[in-house]
């Protein structure tokens, strides 16, 4: 049995539609580019804290990808180094993942100094300390 000729642009499914016409894979190219980007950065603010940064950069990566293969090569680049990164992590003493950690905790714990978290929080429980404002958002 074989099978019916078929043009090959009839298995493409539905992106086929958006480069048939110049204007629409511009602006659908734009439109990945823009989403992408954002889930991006938003992964890297996030990959200090408690949380899926580093999901939320590959997943940022991942939609660039669909549209641009530099973000496929960037991809498949920080993937490797993140495997390797936690692999050589895990080979470490205690020691030196503690300090792997508290690195991140003064990162954390600097971060919500300068956006002035301390000083929202303390006021919930009436801490009107002058050193918990902060010197980019403090009120003072």
């Amino acid at each position: 049995m074989t099978k019916p000729d078929v043009k090959p642009e009839e298995h493409k499914g539905w992106r086929h539609w958006f480069h048939r016409n110049p204007a629409l894979n511009l602006a659908y190219r734009i439109g990945v580019g823009v989403i992408g980007g954002l889930v991006l950065i938003a992964g890297i603010i996030m990959i200090p804290y408690p949380g899926p940064g580093w999901l939320v950069v590959f997943a940022g990566l991942a939609i660039l990808a669909t549209e641009f293969e530099w973000a496929g090569r960037v991809l498949q680049f920080a993937k490797r180094y993140y495997d390797r990164w936690v692999a050589w992590l895990k080979r470490q003493p205690s020691w030196v993942r503690g300090l792997v950690m508290a690195g991140v905790c003064a990162i954390v714990l600097v971060t919500c100094y300068f956006l002035n978290v301390f000083a929202l929080v303390g006021g919930w429980f009436g801490l009107e300390w002058s050193w918990l404002q902060s010197p980019i958002f403090g009120s003072r």
